[in-house]
C-alpha cells in the first residue's frame, strides 16, 4: 500500500482565521463529536488534532463527512475565555486521512499553559487545555505526569479517565492498546448500558473497521476529558493492529504481504485518530513513532516501539532457550542505536523510557523451573543486556521504565542481574493496570503469586486506574490509583493503592506510607499501607 500522499499532510499554515482553502466552509452540524487533543509537546510549540464526524459511527469509516476537503481553523490562547489569542491558523481535512488535523503550533513560549479549539464553518469545538515543554537545559522544580493504558471499551466505563482528568498534570503517557480488534458482542459487552450494532461483531481488518473502533471508544466522555486536559505522549502495543504481533509476523497465520497490508491501514487509522506529528506519518505498513524530548534539564523522555521492528517470537521459552539468542531485539538494530546513542548524550537528571512491555523479568515458574512471556522484554535477554549495559556505561543514574499491557498495577525494581536478588538496582519500572480492559478487577488473582514471587516485584494489583506521577529534581513519587469498579457506570470513587518514593542517586523503591501529596483524592488502601497484603511487598 502506497503511503499518505502529500495532499493528505493536515499541517498548520498559520495563515490568518480568515483564509478558506478548496471546499469552503460548508460542514454537517455538530463535527466535533470525537473531541479535540494535543500531543509531543516541546518548548515552543505542540501539535493539536481533532477530526471532523458528526455521525462517527457511519460505517462506511467517513464519519458522516462529504468527500470533500475541509478548511479548519485554530486559535491558541493564553486564556480559557480567548481574550488573550497568541496563534491563529488553519489545516485541512480531507477524506484521505478521515477528516483529521494534526496543525503543528509553533511560536509558543516555553513551559506555559494554553487553550486551543478548532472551528469548521460555524461550528466550533471543545476547549482543550495543553502546555509546552520548559526550555532545554532550564531548572524546573516539578513534572506531573498521569500514565494509561489498556483501555476496551466493551469491558467496562472510562471511570479512570474521569478521575485523571481530575488532577493538575503537565503530561499524560498513553502507553498501549488504545482500541481492540477483537469483535464486540453480547459475549463481551460488559459496560453496563452500552450496545453497538451489529457492524461491531466481526473482528477489525480494514480500514473502514479501524477507523470505526476509534470512533467507538472515543465516544467515551471520560477519555475526551482527559485528552483536553493534557497533552499526551502517546505510543502502541498490539491491539492497534493484532493481538501479539511481531513486526509483519501474525499469530494467526496470515501471509506477510497480507499482513502488510493490514498493518498499513492499523497504522493509518493510528495517525488519523492520535495527536502526533508529520514526523509519524505513515507510509504503507511504516510509521515512526519512537522519538525524544526534554523537559528542561529534569528530563529527558525517549518513546519506544517494540512492536513493529522486533523479531518473531521464539519457540523455545525455557531458561537459556533461543530467547536469549544475542541476534534478538525488541527495538531493532536502528532503534537500538537511537535509544543508546540518546542517553549517551543526556544531561538531564532524569531519564524515562515511556514503551509497552515489562521489562523486568518475570519468572512465571513458581516451583524450582524458570518460564517467561516470550512477549515481553523475557524474550529479548540479548537486547536487555545491551539496554542495562548501555545505562551503565553513560553513567545513567535516574533511569525510569513506563509500561503498560498486563492490564495490572506492577512496581519493580531493575536489576543488573536479576539472577541475583542482591545484585545493584539500576532502574525503576512503574506498570500501569488498564483503563478497561478485564472488567473490574480484583486486588489479588491468580496471578499475584507468580509475580511477587519475583523478589524484585514491590506491588501488584488487579483493578482498573492509572498511575499518578510527581519528578522533582530530588525524588519521583509514584502514586498507584484504583477506582472500585467499571462495569457499572456510577461515579466509582478511586484511591490510592500504593505510594513509592524512588530518590535521585538511588534507584529503587521506597515504600512512602505518609500519603500527603498534592493530587490525593482518595485515601491508601489498607493493603497500601500496612505493607502485609497479598499484593504488596514492603520495600526498603
Amino acid at each position: 500500500m502506497a503511503g499518505v500522499s502529500a495532499a493528505a499532510l493536515t499541517l498548520g499554515t498559520g495563515a490568518p482565521a480568515g483564509a478558506l482553502t478548496p471546499g469552503g466552509d460548508r460542514v454537517p452540524a455538530d463535527p466535533f463529536q470525537l473531541g479535540v487533543a494535543s500531543g509531543d509537546p516541546e518548548p515552543y510549540g505542540v501539535v493539536l488534532w481533532t477530526r471532523l464526524a458528526p455521525r462517527p459511527l457511519a460505517e462506511d469509516g467517513h464519519g458522516g463527512m462529504p468527500r470533500r476537503p475541509v478548511d479548519v481553523h485554530y486559535e491558541v490562547a493564553e486564556d480559557e475565555r480567548f481574550t488573550r489569542v497568541v496563534r491563529r491558523g488553519h489545516a485541512v481535512a480531507t477524506s484521505e486521512l478521515a477528516h483529521s488535523v494534526h496543525p503543528e503550533v509553533g511560536g509558543l513560549r516555553p513551559g506555559r499553559e494554553y487553550f486551543y479549539r478548532f472551528r469548521a464553518g460555524r461550528e466550533v469545538s471543545p476547549v482543550g487545555r495543553t502546555r509546552t515543554a520548559p526550555a532545554p537545559h532550564q531548572r524546573v522544580e516539578r513534572l506531573a505526569f498521569g500514565m494509561a493504558s489498556c483501555q476496551a471499551w466493551y469491558h467496562g466505563h472510562f471511570a479512570a479517565y474521569r478521575h485523571l482528568a481530575q488532577e493538575e498534570l503537565d503530561l499524560v503517557f498513553f502507553l498501549g492498546d488504545y482500541v481492540y480488534e477483537y469483535a464486540i458482542n453480547s459475549g463481551n459487552l460488559w459496560r453496563q448500558g452500552a450496545r453497538v450494532d451489529p457492524v461491531h461483531d466481526a473482528t477489525v481488518r480494514t480500514l473502514e473497521q479501524y477507523r470505526l473502533r476509534y470512533a467507538l471508544f472515543k465516544t467515551d466522555p471520560h477519555l475526551r476529558a482527559a485528552h483536553a486536559r493534557a497533552p499526551w505522549v502517546t505510543t502502541w502495543d498490539d491491539h492497534e493492529v493484532q493481538n501479539n504481533y511481531a513486526a509483519a509476523h501474525s499469530q494467526y497465520g496470515i501471509s506477510v504481504e497480507d499482513f502488510e497490508r493490514q498493518r498499513a491501514v492499523a497504522y493509518r487509522a493510528y495517525y488519523e485518530h492520535l495527536p502526533l506529528r508529520r514526523g509519524s506519518l505513515p507510509h504503507g505498513p511504516d510509521l515512526r513513532l519512537y522519538r525524544r524530548f526534554g523537559w528542561g534539564a529534569l528530563a529527558d523522555v525517549h518513546v519506544l516501539d517494540t512492536r513493529q521492528y522486533r523479531d518473531d517470537f521464539p519457540t523455545d521459552s525455557s531458561a537459556g532457550g533461543e530467547h536469549t539468542d544475542p541476534r534478538r531485539s525488541i527495538l531493532g538494530a536502528a532503534q537500538e542505536r537511537w535509544l543508546y546513542s540518546g542517553l549517551r548524550r543526556s544531561r538531564a537528571t532524569w531519564n524515562l523510557l515511556a514503551q509497552q512491555v515489562v521489562m523486568a523479568q518475570i519468572d512465571r515458574d513458581t516451583g524450582p523451573g524458570r518460564t517467561f512471556s516470550m512477549d515481553q522484554w523475557d524474550g529479548f535477554t540479548a537486547n536487555r543486556d545491551r539496554l542495562f549495559a548501555a545505562v551503565r556505561r553513560h553513567g545513567v543514574d535516574n533511569l525510569v521504565v513506563l509500561t503498560g499491557d498486563i492490564h495490572r498495577h506492577v512496581a519493580a525494581e531493575l536489576k543488573a542481574d536479576f539472577t541475583d536478588p542482591h545484585s545493584p538496582t539500576i532502574g525503576t519500572e512503574l506498570v500501569v493496570t488498564s483503563v478497561g480492559s478485564d472488567g473490574d478487577g480484583a486486588p489479588t488473582d491468580r496471578y499475584t503469586e507468580l509475580w511477587l514471587a519475583n523478589p524484585h516485584v514491590k506491588l501488584y494489583d488487579g483493578r482498573r486506574g492509572y498511575v499518578h506521577g510527581e519528578l522533582t529534581p530530588e525524588r519521583l513519587t509514584s502514586r498507584f490509583r484504583v477506582v472500585d469498579h467499571v462495569e457499572r457506570d456510577d461515579r466509582a470513587p478511586v484511591s490510592t493503592v500504593a505510594q513509592f518514593v524512588t530518590e535521585a542517586g538511588r534507584p529503587g523503591l521506597t515504600v512512602d506510607t505518609d500519603p500527603t501529596g498534592s493530587n490525593l483524592s482518595g485515601p491508601i488502601g489498607a493493603s497500601g499501607q500496612s505493607g502485609q497484603s497479598a499484593h504488596f511487598r514492603s520495600a526498603r
